[in-house]
């Protein structure tokens, strides 16, 4: 694999750090069925997080180590604001395995993109709606110049 490779999968399990975070910062906010899939999720992203260390690993690098608090992106009050930061957290998860798809092939792609399905059926979850292409950022549509006559 190449440097590429390794670049995204260290990506990848930094962003993983931070959702595994991110989560013990929302789940206490978060009561009943909620609260349920917020356990699963931090329990699916610690999972992740511990295959992309043995992938950083096998592809000759040394696991990029977690921080000791990460800045949020909003404050988390309340059941609201933690059901927007999940999906938050879900995003910025889909973006970087988008990038781990990318860079590349065979097994550890399959499993980015599982990856990837994932953190995007959770987004949805959390917001009540889609995106287009999760994963990708969303781009401003440019006019269409009109057609030359």
């Amino acid at each position: 694999m190449t440097a590429r490779a390794l670049d995204a999968a260290q990506a990848a399990l930094a962003a993983e750090h931070a959702a595994v975070y991110g989560y013990g910062v929302l789940g206490g906010r978060l009561a009943d069925a909620r609260a349920t899939q917020a356990r699963e999720a931090y329990a699916a992203h610690r999972s992740r997080r511990d295959v992309l260390a043995r992938t950083v690993r096998d592809l000759g690098g040394s696991p990029v180590a977690a921080a000791a608090a990460y800045a949020l992106p909003f404050a988390v009050p309340d059941a609201a604001s933690a059901l927007r930061l999940a999906a938050e957290l879900e995003d910025r998860v889909a973006d970087v395995y988008s990038d781990l798809v990318r860079a590349t092939e065979g097994a550890l792609r399959q499993d980015a993109a599982a990856a990837l399905r994932e953190a995007a059926v959770r987004a949805v979850r959390w917001r009540g709606g889609s995106v287009a292409f999760p994963g990708l950022a969303e781009r401003p549509s440019a006019p269409v110049p009109p057609a030359s006559t």
